[in-house]
């Protein structure tokens, strides 16, 4: 299973143009929604036991202070799969969230706060390119978003406590976020609570929020960050990349090295790739920042670093190149929070 996420890169990374299953969305047939009372509707909890985390937690979690809240990409690629959401009862499914996006994505923030990710009805891979948008994408982006909504609520009215929020997800987990914070913290009293938002691998224009800002600080909080990685020298095409085209120059980038917005780093900047050996390497990465896109090397002194040659989108690797990195500065943020409104906490 380790081995999964790094073929899932290479064969997503690698394709183009596809042509998809599909048939017209009927409400008859959407999965049973999740209930987020009942622990089994979390791929994420702190209440989990023997959790896929817990080699990532601090020794002990209780000492952990803040809560991350976090929503993983879409899993769901089989061009042969004509559902529009995920069923989130199919144990096959689940595992592949939990020792994927769970391992060497939510990982990342472990040593920050304790994690919950909630199982939903995530929409299939299709749903963001046409003639698939406009022909049942949008419902099914609408279950999934629903689900998170649902699962926000649950999670601040009753396992909360006014505990500080980080706000975490990749791609289709990143653009629900994405509402998510519009929705429940833009411009409302539950942004004092908000240490930061990684929404990592999505297109986002900065007057997107009313009052939420990109930050350029790597101490800053109530705020948030964002980055979208392609490999250097490779020109995208636009009818094979098209989310490309919808983040040149429309989108916030911060840089995930040096937290700012410098536009180049070298390889001793870098803290880490965690690679599917669960091995993380330092130095293997540089980048510079134009076009709204971070552009990387192909990573340096790892394994099957030939196949890495061959990809130009580093979609799927927008947080595991830069996981050490992300692990840091999402604890530096955490303990900045802590020491700016320790008095205002009531904990």
């Amino acid at each position: 299973m380790k081995k999964i996420f790094f073929f899932f890169f290479i064969l997503t990374a690698l394709s183009c143009k596809t042509v998809y299953m599909t048939k017209p969305f009927a409400e008859s047939e959407v999965p049973k929604a999740p209930d987020y009372s009942n622990l089994n509707s979390w791929i994420a909890h702190p209440e989990i036991k023997d959790s896929i985390l817990s080699d990532f937690y601090p020794e002990n979690i209780d000492k952990l202070k803040a809560d991350v809240f976090y929503i993983y990409p879409t899993l769901i690629t089989d061009k042969k799969n004509s559902s529009w959401n995920a069923n989130i009862y199919d144990k096959k499914q689940n595992d592949i969230i939990r020792s994927t996006a769970i391992q060497y994505q939510a990982s990342a923030w472990a040593k920050a706060g304790k994690i919950y990710s909630p199982i939903y009805r995530q929409a299939h891979y299709r749903i963001f390119f046409e003639p698939y948008t406009n022909n049942g994408g949008l419902l099914a982006g609408e279950i999934a978003y629903n689900d998170i909504k649902s699962a926000f609520t649950y999670y601040i009215d009753n396992l909360n406590n006014g505990r500080p929020i980080i706000i975490a997800g990749h791609s289709q987990g990143a653009a629900h976020c994405k509402m998510l914070l519009r929705d429940f913290f833009d411009g409302t009293q539950l942004k004092d609570r908000l240490i930061a938002a990684y929404l990592i691998g999505t297109n986002i224009k900065e007057d997107y929020f009313k009052e939420l800002k990109p930050m350029y600080n790597p101490k800053e909080n109530k705020g948030y960050v964002s980055w979208n990685t392609y490999r250097k020298n490779k020109n995208p095409r636009e009818n094979f990349d098209p989310a490309y085209f919808s983040w040149k120059n429309n989108s916030v980038v911060v840089n995930p090295i040096t937290w700012d917005n410098s536009t180049t780093t070298d390889f001793d900047q870098h803290k880490g790739l965690l690679f599917y050996n669960n091995k993380i390497y330092p130095n293997t990465i540089k980048i510079k920042v134009f076009d709204g896109i971070v552009w990387s090397n192909v990573p340096r002194k790892i394994p099957k670093r030939l196949l890495f040659s061959l990809v130009k989108n580093y979609h799927v690797g927008d947080i595991n190149f830069f996981w050490k990195d992300i692990s840091e500065n999402a604890v530096i943020r955490t303990k900045n929070f802590f020491n700016k409104n320790s008095k205002k906490l009531k904990m």
